[in-house]
């Protein structure tokens, strides 16, 4: 299989890797890079559970070619650790007791900083619509909204 060398910006860092042309961001990103918390859930773009940021905007990536990738910013999980939205949406999901397998949690805070930033003071309503996308087997969401809720009141 033919490979190709991209420069992007993970997390902040400028990145090179050599990936299949047809690999998967999802794949590069937990495969290549060896960050483990973007999650492989249905592999079909349907339960947000590979939610990342690319160029700030929220996407599937397991949909999303790793070349497609090259010369952009991609923002996982652990690249919120150096965001001060992103800590307090964490925090916020913590103490609402929002996390529970957490197999849904890292694509649910990466969604809500994207909803965060677009929308700094949301109703509940409009974080329902934020989250559609990302599905959640554990909490019911009545958590996970309370939690982007209080997380914008800070």
């Amino acid at each position: 299989m033919s490979q190709q060398t991209i420069d992007f910006t993970l997390n902040g860092v400028p990145t090179r890797v050599s990936v299949p042309v047809q690999m998967s961001a999802l794949e590069m990103i937990r495969n290549v890079t060896g960050l483990t918390g973007t999650k492989y859930g249905c592999g079909e773009g349907e339960c947000g559970a590979c939610t990342i940021l690319l160029d700030g905007v929220s996407l599937n990536s397991c949909l999303l070619v790793a070349v497609e990738c090259d010369g952009r910013h991609v923002t996982t999980v652990e690249g919120l650790a150096a965001d001060p939205l992103g800590l307090r949406i964490e925090k916020a999901f913590v103490e609402a007791g929002a996390v529970q397998c957490v197999f849904c949690t890292p694509g649910m805070v990466i969604q809500a900083r994207q909803l965060l930033e677009q929308q700094p003071h949301p109703t509940r309503e409009q974080i329902q619509r934020g989250i559609e996308g990302n599905l959640c087997r554990c909490t019911g969401y009545v958590k996970i909204v309370d939690a982007i809720e209080s997380a914008s009141k800070e």
